[in-house]
């Protein structure tokens, strides 16, 4: 029995050094008083980071997976229920006091698939990243694109597919997300 558990280990070992000489990086960081639920995975097994800073909560379901790119959270931030994270490429940037509902997806990498003899799984992708600003509040079951900035103060309104950058302090809704209002700053 105790050979048995020992090969075991040993598989385990070699898995994970196997994956650190591959990815030359495995590394999640995690800040003070974080809330971050049980079932919520943060995987980067395929190299890349993953930073959440301090005072945050990740609840339930949410995925965050690198794919060799890097996520960032800032401070104070809130990612609710079963909300998917993906860190292609440039990744994905929050900023602190950004809300994001739950059921959203942040996708930082989009396919290329300009030729037509080539099949589109075999083109690649392009990413550019997603950079989310600080006090933003993004409503459930939203999308966000690749290549876009949601600027400073904005709202983007539940089931919203941002596929352009949102001017700060303004609100957007819609499929594709469009301007709705502009949110009046306090001096």
């Amino acid at each position: 029995m105790g050979n048995i558990r020992l090969n075991k280990m040993k598989r385990i070992l070699e898995f994970l050094l196997a994956s650190l000489k591959k990815n030359k990086s495995l590394l999640i960081s995690v800040g003070n008083n974080n809330i971050i639920h049980p079932t919520t995975i943060l995987d980067n097994t395929r190299g890349g980071e993953i930073i959440i800073g301090n005072n945050n909560e990740i609840l339930n379901g949410c995925l965050l997976m690198t794919y060799g790119g890097k996520i960032a959270i800032g401070n104070r931030c809130s990612i609710n229920p079963y909300t998917i994270i993906y860190g292609h490429g440039e990744g994905v940037k929050i900023a602190d006091n950004v809300l994001i509902a739950g059921h959203c997806m942040l996708i930082p990498a989009n396919h290329i698939f300009e030729r037509t003899d080539i099949p589109i799984n075999k083109q690649g992708t392009s990413s550019k990243g997603i950079v989310i600003n600080q006090d933003v509040w993004i409503g459930a079951a939203c999308t966000i694109l690749d290549g876009v900035e949601i600027g400073e103060g904005a709202i983007v309104a539940a089931g919203s597919v941002v596929t352009k950058n949102v001017e700060p302090f303004t609100i957007v809704g819609g499929v594709p997300a469009k301007i709705l209002k502009r949110r009046k700053r306090e001096l």
